[in-house]
């Protein structure tokens, strides 16, 4: 097997990953809108959009990795990089979208060092804590 076709499944696994990310962060995502839309709470929508924006960010960043990874050990040429800029420049400006629809913010201004997974992350642990303390209410 050559080092070429072991780099591939590599960024193979990568593109799996990238899109496990956002399927499981959707669903997630839908499990967490759902449970607040069920006990009534306030701030359902927004926290399906945070959680779902933030899961695509973060699958994002994982396929752009993986087309780097594939860009990188391929045969040179002009029009794999250019595929590859094309394919970057087109993911950023969806990220970004993305995450000034999250956000209400430019990302620019915001902390440089927060990517897609620590806002997941964090809207995870918060939505974890909340429901902590509800059932500590109940019990």
């Amino acid at each position: 097997m050559r080092l070429h076709e072991v780099f591939d499944g590599v960024a193979t696994v990568f593109e799996a990953v990238g899109v496990l990310a956002i399927v499981v962060g959707f669903l997630v995502s839908f499990y967490l809108w759902l449970s607040r839309l069920v006990r009534g709470e306030a701030g359902a929508l927004q926290v399906l959009r945070t959680a779902v924006g933030s899961s695509i960010l973060l699958g994002l960043e994982i396929l752009v990795a993986a087309d780097l990874i594939r860009t990188i050990t391929s045969e040179p040429s002009l029009e794999n990089v250019g595929v590859l800029a094309i394919i970057v420049l087109l993911r950023t400006v969806l990220s970004w979208s993305i995450q000034i629809e999250i956000e209400g913010t430019l990302p620019w201004k915001r902390a440089l060092t927060e990517s897609g997974g620590a806002i997941l992350a964090r809207t995870v642990a918060a939505e974890r804590g909340r429901h902590e303390a509800l059932d500590d209410r109940g019990a």
